[in-house]
């Protein structure tokens, strides 16, 4: 089953009729903080509210705070971590580009899952989160309930799009260069938060990305990200055993729409997709309201 909504349809008169959304402002006082040990590794979490365990996991350049909203909307619910992934903020920034592989930053989010005390939960991620989301999906589908993925199309889906279209070979030039020797020391924090629009909220963004390690952001690029020659994945389909709902801002410039085609063709069970018209990359902050309605509609019987 594939559904299919735009903010211009259902969606928009799902968060029209909705009551006004919870304002996060101080959810600092609110969460509690934990640590996962990832093999050596300290992993932090912020964690809020009870019942089903939702695992959120944010991208470059971000830190748990981005899912300030969503924890609010969720945790009457259900138990909302969110977590620093390594490098970031609060949790360790181990030395050296092979300690940013895939298989690391996997075993970084099953670290938090044990570590909350569940055996599984739903997996939430956004850009390199939600890179490292679909890797635990597919690799270690037993601890996933259910997969939400914001503004990251499909790994096959992002392969094509820089084997074969021009324009997501041109939009993706940042990535290549964040994958050069000493491109670091090009980032400030007040850069890195230049997309953040409250003046409050970018103050704890600017004071995060100053404990953070640039060069670490930067390694899960070096690591992970395709590199030129570009090449279409086609290895056999490793399907998406459980439902899968995905958000997409389209005014995103950096991963373009056209990696979402042919995403339910990697699916087992159903997948919901948001396409969100005013919304760019950082679909949970532009369109905070109508993530998170969402969200809780398509997670709640």
């Amino acid at each position: 089953m594939i559904t299919l909504m735009k903010t211009c349809g259902a969606a928009a008169l799902l968060v029209a009729a909705a009551a006004s959304p919870v304002l996060a402002a101080g959810i600092d006082d609110r969460v509690t903080h934990g640590y996962a040990d990832s093999n050596g590794v300290k992993i932090h979490y912020a964690k809020m509210g009870s019942g089903p365990l939702i695992v959120m996991i944010h991208g470059f350049p971000d830190y748990w705070y981005t899912w300030r909203d969503q924890m609010e909307g969720l945790a009457d619910r259900f138990t909302v971590v969110a977590m620093d992934q390594r490098g970031y903020n609060l949790s360790d920034k181990p030395a050296g580009v092979e300690n940013y592989d895939m298989r690391l930053l996997v075993g970084d989010v099953i670290a938090v899952i044990k570590d909350v005390g569940q055996p599984k939960a739903i997996v939430v991620g956004h850009d390199w989160g939600g890179v490292v989301a679909w890797q635990v999906a597919m690799n270690v589908p037993q601890v996933v309930d259910r997969l939400i993925i914001l503004n990251l199309p499909h790994p096959r889906g992002l392969s094509r799009e820089l084997a074969h279209n021009p324009e997501q070979q041109k939009n993706s030039a940042y990535a290549r260069r964040f994958q050069e020797e000493g491109a670091e020391k090009t980032l400030t924090a007040d850069g890195l938060a230049s997309w953040v629009k409250d003046p409050d909220v970018k103050k704890k963004y600017v004071e995060a990305f100053g404990r953070s390690d640039f060069g670490a952001m930067l390694n899960f690029y070096k690591r992970n990200y395709p590199r030129e020659p570009y090449t279409e994945d086609t290895s056999p389909v490793k399907k998406i055993q459980m439902p899968v709902l995905m958000f997409h801002g389209l005014k995103d410039t950096a991963l373009l729409s056209g990696a979402l085609n042919g995403t339910w063709d990697w699916m087992e069970q159903d997948l919901t997709l948001v396409t969100v018209p005013n919304a760019g990359h950082f679909v949970q902050a532009d369109a905070s309201a109508l993530v998170t309605k969402s969200m809780r509609a398509w997670l709640l019987p």
